[in-house]
C-alpha cells in the first residue's frame, strides 16, 4: 500500500494512492514527522478552511510560550517580518484591512480588463517558442506570463524584473515542510533584496505616482486607510509570489497530464471551447498547492478525535481533489467534468485573491499554444521538483513539429 511520505521521490511523482489509502483510514491522522494533523477528505478540508477556530497565525491572541511554541531563529528575522505582515498570514481584523484594500484591483471588471493584455502576452511568448521550434514550456511560456502581469499590476518596470522569480523560488522555499537551513538562508537573503528593492520602489512612487497597484496603496495610506509601509512591502511580494508560483506549476503539471493522456488532448484540439473546464479540471488533477497549513486556536473534534489548541491541521488539497465522495472517478482526467468544486484556489476569508486573473492566464496561454502550435509534442520526460506543498516541475521540454 502506497504511504505517505512528502521526501520519498516515489511519492513525489505520484502522491494520489497514497492520498487514498489516507482516506481509507479515517478522516485525521497524526503524522509525527511533521508534527501534524492530515486531514485528506474533501468535506473537511472544505469546512476547516472556513472554521474560526483555526489560523494562519496565531500571535494575535497568543504569546510564542502561550501557544507551546518556540520563536523562530533571530537570523530568520527578515523572512518572518515579511512573511507575517502579508494577507495570508493575517487574521482579521488587519487581514480584513489589507483585503479591502487590494481587492479593488481584482474586482472582476478590472481582471476583466487585463483580459486583451495578457491574451497578447501569452500570443508573442508562444510565437516565440514555435519560431524556435519549440523549448521549456516553463521557462518560455508558463513563468514569463504571469510574472509580466503581476509585475504590471504592481508598477515594477520591466528592467527590473529579472530577479523576481528567483527572489520568489527561495522565499517559498519556507513552505515546504521542515525546511533546511540551506533554504532558510536562501529565504532571508532572498527576503532582504525585495524588501530593500520594493522599499525603494515605494519611494518612487511617492514621488511619482502612477497608475499602478503600488502606488493605489500608497494613497489609499495618505487617504486615511492606515497601511505600514511593511504592510506595503509584504503584500506586494506575496502578490508576486501568489500571482503566479500556481499559474506556472499549473501550466506545466497541467500539459503534462494532457500529454500523459492524449485522448482528452486530441478532444481539447478538436474543440476549443472545452478550455474553461479543461482549466478547471486540469487544477484538480493535479493540484498545484498540495498542502495548506492551520494552527488550531481553539480545542477542536475530528471524527471523534479531539485535536488540541496549538496543534497544527495540514489540509491536503490534493487529496480532497481526488475524493470519489465528490468526483466520480477522479483519478481520470475529464476536460468535460461541470461538476467541479475543487479547492485549488482555497476557500473561507484566505481563498485566493486572484484566481479570476490565474483562470485568465491559464485559459491564455492554453488557447495561444492550442491555435498556434498544434503540433505541440513532448521533447523529453520531464524531472519533478523535490518539493511537495507546491508541485511542479523543473522544466517541461515541448518540441514544435
Amino acid at each position: 500500500m502506497a504511504a505517505f511520505d512528502p521526501w520519498d521521490p516515489a511519492f513525489l511523482a505520484d502522491p494520489y494512492p497514497a492520498y487514498a489509502e489516507l482516506r481509507s483510514r479515517g478522516r485525521v491522522r497524526y503524522y509525527e514527522p511533521t508534527d501534524q494533523w492530515l486531514v485528506p477528505h474533501h468535506a473537511d478540508v472544505s469546512a476547516l478552511l472556513r472554521d474560526r477556530r483555526l489560523g494562519r497565525a496565531y500571535r494575535h491572541r497568543f504569546s510564542h510560550e502561550e501557544f507551546g511554541r518556540t520563536a523562530p531563529p533571530p537570523e530568520h528575522e527578515p523572512f518572518h517580518t515579511l512573511n507575517d505582515h502579508g494577507m495570508l498570514d493575517l487574521e482579521s481584523p488587519d487581514h480584513t484591512r489589507i483585503r479591502r484594500l487590494v481587492s479593488k484591483a481584482f474586482t472582476p471588471r478590472t481582471v476583466e480588463r487585463l483580459k486583451p493584455y495578457v491574451a497578447g502576452l501569452a500570443g508573442e511568448l508562444v510565437d516565440g517558442l514555435v519560431e524556435r521550434g519549440g523549448g521549456d514550456l516553463l521557462a518560455d511560456v508558463g513563468e514569463p506570463l504571469p510574472v509580466a502581469v503581476i509585475a504590471e499590476m504592481l508598477g515594477i518596470p520591466e528592467a527590473d524584473r529579472a530577479p523576481l522569480r528567483p527572489w520568489s523560488a527561495d522565499i517559498c522555499g519556507m513552505y515546504e515542510l521542515n525546511p533546511s537551513e540551506d533554504t532558510a538562508a536562501r529565504a532571508v537573503r532572498a527576503s532582504v533584496e525585495f524588501s530593500d528593492y520594493l522599499r525603494g520602489l515605494i519611494a518612487e512612487r511617492r514621488a511619482e505616482p502612477g497608475e499602478d497597484l503600488i502606488s493605489g496603496l500608497i494613497a489609499a495610506h495618505d487617504e486615511g486607510d492606515r497601511l505600514t509601509e511593511q504592510e506595503m512591502i509584504s503584500t506586494a511580494v506575496l502578490l508576486l509570489n501568489a500571482g503566479h508560483e500556481a499559474t506556472v506549476n499549473a501550466t506545466v503539471n497541467g500539459w503534462y497530464a494532457l500529454f500523459r493522456n492524449p485522448d482528452q488532448l486530441a478532444a481539447l484540439r478538436a474543440d476549443h471551447s472545452l478550455v474553461p473546464t479543461a482549466v478547471e479540471e486540469l487544477m484538480r488533477y493535479d493540484t498545484p498547492l498540495q498542502l495548506f497549513e492551520r494552527y488550531v486556536l481553539d480545542e477542536i473534534e475530528i471524527d471523534g478525535t479531539t485535536i488540541p489548541r496549538g496543534a497544527e491541521i495540514a489540509m491536503l488539497f490534493g487529496s480532497a481533489n481526488h475524493d470519489p465522495d465528490v468526483f466520480d472517478h477522479p483519478g481520470e482526467l475529464d476536460l468535460t467534468r461541470r461538476d467541479n468544486p475543487h479547492i485549488s484556489f482555497s476557500a473561507g476569508i484566505h481563498y485566493c485573491i486572484g484566481a479570476p486573473l490565474a483562470r485568465i492566464e491559464l485559459a491564455a496561454s492554453m488557447t495561444a499554444l492550442l491555435a498556434k502550435a498544434p503540433t505541440l509534442t513532448l521533447a523529453a520526460e520531464p524531472k519533478r521538483k523535490p518539493n511537495f506543498v507546491i508541485r511542479g516541475l523543473e522544466g517541461l521540454s515541448v518540441r514544435v513539429e
